[in-house]
């Protein structure tokens, strides 16, 4: 059994879903694809996701409706409701519903890849990262570096979890600052380079090799593997 998480999408638009698709696809999650509210909730019971997607603006039913439903069916799935709907009633009602977090179209990438990752690690905490000589106890907010520990300030450590987490994969500099800062941050970017900065000493510096960060100019980090 495969360990990515299962996301359910639920959305009409083909467009739409091609785009979740090859992006969700792209950044190491499976999917289960459904254009309905009976589709949706039959892939809920059978394939058990670790996560929706929901389309409030489905063609046969309420997606208020459905999201109350697949909490019936599986009471704590968290459920993301995405939406042309940007009026304060309706995310208030939406929520009420029982959705975890609301997204309105059109949205951007990192946003929505930041939402999911945020409402997975609610529900699926990873305990201990290891890559390479780096070991990370995400719990404790401890770091070693080939067994002698690491002393990082908050920012760095959530920096060093976020990349440990792709290990091997490059996250963009908008998915770093939406996941570690925030996703309306408005200020400089640079902070994100002075932190990375930082971090890349404190774990030795060793450009290229297993454990270290490499800088892919004008899109992001990757934290090598081995």
């Amino acid at each position: 059994m495969s360990d990515e998480p299962l996301v359910l999408v639920v959305e009409d638009e083909p467009q739409m879903r091609r785009f979740l698709r090859a992006t969700l696809g792209a950044h190491g999650y499976r999917l289960v694809e459904a254009e309905t509210a009976s589709a949706a909730l039959a892939h809920a019971t059978a394939h058990n996701p670790d996560l929706v997607l929901l389309d409030l603006g489905l063609p046969d039913a309420d997606g208020i409706d459905v999201c109350r439903h697949l909490l019936r069916i599986r009471p704590g799935l968290p459920v993301v409701a995405v939406t042309a709907r940007a009026e304060e009633l309706d995310v208030v009602v939406g929520l009420d519903s029982g959705a975890v977090d609301y997204i309105t179209k059109p949205f951007r990438l990192a946003e929505l890849l930041a939402r999911v990752r945020a409402q997975l690690r609610r529900i699926q905490p990873a305990a201990r990262l290891t890559v390479a000589d780096v070991q990370i106890d995400v719990a404790a907010h401890r770091v070693w570096l080939g067994g002698d520990e690491v002393e990082l300030r908050p920012k760095e450590f959530d920096l060093l979890v976020r990349l440990a987490e792709e290990h091997g994969r490059v996250v963009t500099r908008e998915e770093l600052m939406a996941d570690v800062w925030d996703e309306h941050w408005f200020g400089s970017t640079k902070t994100l380079d002075v932190h990375i900065a930082a971090l890349r000493r404190k774990l030795g510096d060793r450009p290229g090799s297993a454990g270290s960060i490499t800088t892919i100019r004008g899109v992001g980090y990757r934290l090598e593997a081995e």
